[in-house]
């Protein structure tokens, strides 16, 4: 399988001033829910308001990741920074979590005695937040597609323009029908779906921080393209693993046939090109033996140890 390393680039510094509109847009916007929230007594509103709390939270962490990772290796990081955004993206998602479950107590609370509630403050304010999630799921639309720490932020501002939809929507209600039950059972429903948001998508950056195996690669056909490489006798002890979001990396043991030991670095050569141009893997380390000297039933995906060290 080959591997589709193609995605939307943006200017680091357009990317920027896009994140900082986001970040004083939802700033603004939950000072507002709280307030309004509070006044009208929608936990409705104010649920929304924790969820764009958070989408700022978000919007900062990002942002600062997004700085941080562009900073060069160092002796201290030799891989570069470039992992903070994985990072950053896997506090978000663990604060969305947390989140969900606030709300949902608190929702399950006041259906059992729903308060009285404004419904006009409510509608209002809900629009103005609609328009503001609508502002901030646009601004970062493009930029979601090559990176996991804005597409966090992404379906966290997705979320919240739904979310403000149906605190519309309950407003609406309480005004036309005097249904307050409708504003905590929206606010279960905005954290039932913030909780389907995040748990899908956690695995992701928990799996990247594990080293756990790229999920776009077909490891055995990785191993099998190297097999095929003239010279190659086997390949043992391969561990793939994600540098960072768009880095995949490979350290493996090579055995080389005998009669080809005196090839060695065109053999290499010819590895790293196919790991390259085939698959996306920018980064690999070969350990090459010689076919006559090679371990012993050595295992595909061995244990890591002294042998698999760069």
């Amino acid at each position: 399988m080959s591997h589709d390393h193609g995605h939307a680039h943006i200017d680091p510094k357009s990317g920027d001033r896009r994140v900082s509109i986001a970040i004083w847009a939802n700033a603004l916007l939950t000072v507002a829910q709280i307030v309004g929230g509070i006044l009208s007594g929608s936990l409705a509103l104010i649920a929304d308001a924790l969820h764009n709390f958070s989408d700022m939270a978000s919007l900062v962490i990002a942002f600062a990741a997004r700085k941080i990772a562009r900073r060069p290796a160092d002796e201290r990081m030799t891989f570069g920074y470039g992992r903070i955004e994985i990072v950053a993206a896997l506090i978000n998602y663990t604060t969305l979590i947390l989140v969900g479950f606030y709300l949902i107590y608190e929702g399950g609370m006041r259906m059992i005695d729903p308060p009285q509630v404004a419904g006009w403050t409510v509608v209002i304010l809900g629009g103005v937040a609609l328009v503001v999630d609508t502002l901030t799921a646009l601004l970062t639309y493009s930029m979601q597609k090559g990176s996991v720490n804005i597409r966090a932020l992404f379906l966290h501002n997705l979320s919240d323009a739904l979310a403000s939809v149906a605190v519309i929507v309950g407003g609406a209600l309480i005004i036309l029908y005097d249904m307050r039950w409708v504003d905590p059972a929206i606010t279960i429903g905005i954290a039932l779906y913030i909780l389907y948001l995040a748990l899908t998508e956690i695995g992701g950056p928990i799996r990247t921080l594990m080293l756990g195996s790229p999920p776009d690669i077909d490891n055995d056909a990785v191993v099998a393209a190297m097999r095929g490489i003239d010279g190659v006798a086997d390949i043992h002890h391969a561990h793939f693993w994600q540098m960072e979001e768009h880095a995949a990396a490979l350290d493996t043991h090579v055995v080389v046939e005998v009669n080809a030991w005196d090839r060695l670095e065109d053999i290499k050569h010819a590895i790293k090109r196919a790991l390259e141009s085939e698959f996306g893997i920018t980064h690999s380390t070969l350990e090459f033996e010689r076919q006559d000297r090679a371990h012993q039933n050595a295992s595909l995906y061995g244990h890591g140890g002294k042998e698999d060290a760069d």
